[in-house]
């Protein structure tokens, strides 16, 4: 019996894959989330030591204001973040 010989494969060309998201989306989406996770940290804070007693931190306008108003403005953002497309060097 003779020994088959194994054909030697044709290089094939490297597939390039190509995402629907670049990495510029990704890093906006990263900064948007982080934006969302300072808001809501901001909006944390100690909780009512004596039940007894009502505590005015509540409502300090870090938690109030500022807080909501960064995670919110990380909320709007993401959709831009998602929505840029890359530029190819092919398109015009």
């Amino acid at each position: 019996m003779a020994k088959q010989e194994k054909k030697a494969a044709a290089p094939r060309e490297k597939e390039i894959i190509d995402f629907a998201l670049g990495k510029l989306n990704f890093i906006l989406m990263g900064c948007c989330l982080a934006l969302i996770v300072i808001g809501f940290a901001l909006m944390t804070g100690s909780a009512n030591d004596d039940p007894t007693r009502f505590n005015d931190a509540i409502f300090e306008s870090r938690r109030t204001v500022v807080g909501p108003a960064i995670a919110l403005l990380g909320f709007v953002l993401m959709a831009p973040a998602i929505i840029i497309r890359k530029k190819n060097r092919n398109d015009k």
